[in-house]
């Protein structure tokens, strides 16, 4: 905000201009963090408003007025619910999810490179062999999505090709190819897709190519001729910043005296003495080393010291983008090496609240979504108005977090009160103080319900009748964790295999498979379960040929089972003769050891 009050003109660059009372501070808008969450920061300023130093200006995506706000107060009942709340499960209101309470903005990042390969240079194109006009319709001509696109598991978000590797071809395969010619037959669709599990809409793209001239590499001579020219404009720019400082300067300091002596630190030289009239040749000095200048402590030495820390990173900037450049001429470029072009898609996610999304309150108090029920159907109090969560009470005694019953009676108390509480550990609020709280609250208009003792009549939303105990009903801070349902969910039909035992992969990250482990063995051997078993050792894991025989069968409607050698059995066998065992496998009739070394009967 200026002197005369006015707003500013918006930049894209950080403006630090004391001299001229501005100051623009850059907002971060709808950035990706690195658990995939989005950044967005909002001013809580007004137009025209005074601020102090110190002051906050601008909330991020986990504050509110500067303050850390992670979750959200909600309207909370301790009772069971026909037991859906039972082992820590949580039950919510439909009106949580309908008032997005704990909807967040997902942004997921997908990166895909094409690099120059033995057969030639992978490219990022719109024309890909054997895929429908349907498919491609988001693309853009470049072979890029385009920004606003609503996207599903298996969309294309950037197109690529691939050569592939050439093999015999037949005469009339040649003949073909010379005619209508080679490209569409040597190439294979590598497009980026999005992954199962992720919906949203494109929200930005980032396309970065690597230059003709930074493939090829550069001589001795031409390296060295650009790092003169990089050092040129270098000193061509830090000029030009310490005459910017000088202006600066000059509008304080021009024709001025100053009773002390300004000393430059680093040489002990006195750049301007004591109560002489200051020229442009001084403050141009007094710039040339603006970061070894000292003066005793004075209000012209702040005023002094605010402008030149204002340039201050403007220099480092410069300094930076210098050996940014000289890293670039000797190392190449900074996409990596091999790579000629690299795309970015951004993709954002709304995501509501669902049954099986982990929450937490201030007090370990952890369970999992078990179901979402109608808002009319929730517990409700004698006003008529229904609880947003209901929490089991058997979650507080067994575990003696009681912080969270308290947290629910001051709650309250605060709401309808209209304070806010910070209760420190060990020295918090004590009971006869939340007695005396509550009690005021009950004289408030909309909290008629709430009572000393925390505990309130609650009416059943199916039926109407009251329930036979009393409840403790208040608020309580609850927040949604990073474990969502939406990120857990996973199923594997046909995935890639381990090199060494040949078994599937684990986990969701690599489209693993679920361990069949030793106790779900024994699980199956105990049921009598033979055949089970023993498509699950082999076919189903690391049996090489059966698993593509068992495929062809399947195809041709035969259900029959032929089990080989899992190759972790061959791993083992391995593993031993490594050890100095010389393991082997016999054949049934193989009878091993030597007859010729066993004890000859005795004699008559």
């Amino acid at each position: 905000i200026t002197k005369d009050g006015k707003s500013p003109e918006p930049k894209k660059k950080l403006v630090s201009r004391p001299d001229e009372g501005l100051h623009v501070y850059e907002l971060r808008k709808f950035m990706r963090s690195n658990a995939g969450t989005c950044i967005n920061q909002k001013p809580i300023v007004r137009k025209g408003q005074r601020i102090a130093a110190g002051q906050v200006i601008a909330d991020g995506p986990n504050t509110e007025a500067g303050e850390l706000a992670l979750g959200r107060n909600v309207l909370v009942a301790f009772m069971p619910w026909n037991g859906y709340n039972f082992e820590d499960a949580i039950l919510i209101s439909e009106k949580v999810v309908k008032e997005d309470t704990y909807t967040s903005i997902h942004i997921d990042e997908f990166e895909i490179g094409a690099r120059d390969t033995k057969l030639g240079p992978e490219e990022i194109t719109r024309d890909i062999p054997n895929v429908s006009e349907e498919a491609l319709r988001n693309l853009g001509p470049d072979g890029v999505i385009r920004v606003g696109a609503e996207v599903k598991p298996g969309d294309i978000l950037v197109g690529k090709i691939t050569p592939k590797s050439e093999t015999e071809l037949a005469p009339e395969e040649r003949l073909l190819r010379a005619i209508f010619g080679e490209k569409a037959a040597d190439v294979k669709d590598t497009s980026l897709t999005v992954p199962s599990g992720t919906y949203g809409i494109v929200m930005d793209v980032k396309v970065s190519s690597r230059k003709e001239v930074a493939k090829q590499k550069l001589t001795p001579a031409e390296t060295k001729r650009q790092a003169k020219q990089i050092g040129e404009d270098y000193k061509k720019k830090k000029d030009e910043l310490h005459e910017e400082l000088t202006e600066a300067l000059s509008n304080i300091l021009l024709g001025e005296k100053i009773p002390l002596d300004v000393v430059n630190a680093e040489t002990g030289e006195i750049i301007i003495p004591a109560n002489r009239k200051i020229t442009k040749t001084l403050l141009r000095k007094l710039a040339g080393v603006y970061d070894h200048v000292d003066i005793d402590p004075s209000p012209i030495r702040n005023k002094i010291r605010d402008i030149i820390s204002s340039f201050e990173h403007k220099f480092a900037e410069l300094d930076l983008e210098k050996e940014r450049s000289l890293d670039r001429i000797e190392s190449g470029d900074d996409i990596d090496p091999g790579i000629i072009k690299q795309v970015k898609v951004y993709i954002a996610s709304k995501r509501k609240l669902s049954v099986g999304d982990k929450m937490a309150g201030r007090h370990g108090n952890k369970g999992v979504v078990a179901k979402i029920v109608p808002e009319e159907d929730m517990p409700f109090l004698h006003d008529g108005t229904p609880v947003e969560i209901v929490l089991n009470p058997l979650g507080v005694p067994s575990r003696m977090n009681v912080g969270q019953v308290l947290e629910t009676h001051l709650g309250v108390a605060a709401k309808a009160l209209g304070f806010k509480v910070a209760t420190p550990v060990f020295d918090g609020i004590d009971e006869p103080e939340i007695r005396k709280y509550l009690t005021e609250a009950k004289k408030i208009d909309g909290f008629t319900w709430v009572t000393e003792t925390g505990k309130s009549t609650l009416y059943d939303g199916r039926t109407g009748d009251a329930f036979d105990q009393n409840v403790v009903v208040g608020y309580i801070y609850m927040l949604k964790l990073g474990h969502l349902v939406a990120d857990k969910i996973h199923a594997r039909a046909v995935g890639p295999y381990s090199l060494v035992t040949q078994q599937p992969l684990g986990g969701k990250a690599q489209y693993g498979g679920q361990r069949f482990g030793e106790m779900e063995v024994w699980a199956l051997e105990a049921y009598g379960a033979a055949y089970t078993l023993q498509e699950l050792l082999t076919v189903k894991s690391d049996d090489v040929q059966g698993r593509t025989r068992i495929y062809e069968s399947i195809v041709k409607g035969d259900n029959s089972l032929e089990a080989g050698t899992p190759e972790s059995f061959n791993v083992l066998i391995k593993e031993m003769q490594s050890l100095g065992l010389d393991v082997k496998v016999g054949g049934r009739t193989q009878v091993f050891g030597d007859s010729a070394l066993d004890p000859a009967p005795a004699a008559g």
